[in-house]
């Protein structure tokens, strides 16, 4: 008991140089994501008792930083005369439980072989990636391919009231895709035409990916890229603080629904 005591402390009273190791571990397991924020939160997880002021001066003092913030060119083709959804979230992009409200986007990863593109699907519940797909072009099968992915994981039933709300790309608006949706019974929901903030979940999803994981990276080949991405994405879903979800992963909220779902109802 006395032992137990005594390390609790000792983590208490961390010098600066052992609070530093215990600060670049958590960085380094995280592949350098993770700002002072979530270095902090992740300590206090770990046992360590610390003030976030002083994780935040040790960082800065010592260059521990996250990898900054970079604009990426839209992808989005919206000049077509395909059927256009309306837009039914208006930028809420809350659900009190999974499967009532599912996003979509596309985006690209440069290769020495030529171009990846990644199509998510995001329970907007919990921001987990609950479907994706990775191709060498933009056909509209790999849209399909990720909401059925998504579709197959989570079951959610043709009376869900499943909202699925994306850009208004012509892999979205095209016949095939729209089939699909009315075949599983989701209704369709669209951004504003040129509005990027109308489908932000999306957008912030791609910046995290690019940002954390893929900025600096050279690829070789495409398998490589999908390997990469897989595992970020993978990630992301166990592991990874979310914000938006007061520090916890989207797995983790997921499970907390599961444990106790009248906590969260509206």
């Amino acid at each position: 008991m006395r032992s137990g005591r005594k390390q609790i402390a000792q983590r208490r009273h961390l010098s600066d140089a052992a609070l530093l190791v215990h600060i670049r571990a958590v960085f380094a397991a995280n592949r350098g994501a993770y700002g002072w924020p979530r270095v902090w939160r992740q300590l206090l997880r770990q046992g360590v008792r610390v003030g976030k002021l002083r994780v935040q001066r040790l960082m800065q003092q010592h260059g521990t930083r996250a990898r900054g913030k970079r604009r990426f060119r839209i992808t989005t083709n919206s000049r077509h005369g395909l059927p256009v959804a309306p837009n039914l979230l208006d930028r809420n992009f809350t659900a009190h439980m999974p499967n009532r409200a599912w996003a979509g986007d596309v985006t690209y990863i440069p290769t020495n072989e030529g171009w990846l593109y990644l199509a998510v699907v995001i329970d907007l519940f919990s921001r987990r990636i609950v479907g994706w797909s990775m191709r060498g072009d933009m056909r509209s099968e790999i849209v399909v391919d990720a909401l059925e992915m998504a579709w197959f994981q989570r079951s959610p039933g043709k009376d869900a009231g499943l909202i699925f709300h994306s850009d208004r790309g012509s892999q979205y608006a095209g016949h095939e895709f729209s089939q699909v949706l009315n075949e599983y019974g989701i209704t369709p929901s669209m951004s504003r035409k040129g509005n990027c903030w109308d489908n932000a979940c999306s957008e912030t999803l791609f910046g995290s990916l690019k940002v954390e994981r893929l900025h600096g990276m050279c690829f070789e080949t495409i398998r490589q890229a999908k390997d990469e991405t897989l595992d970020w994405m993978l990630w992301y879903n166990r592991t990874r603080l979310h914000s938006t979800l007061n520090y916890i992963s989207p797995m983790q909220l997921e499970q907390r629904w599961q444990d106790n779902p009248q906590a969260f109802a509206a």
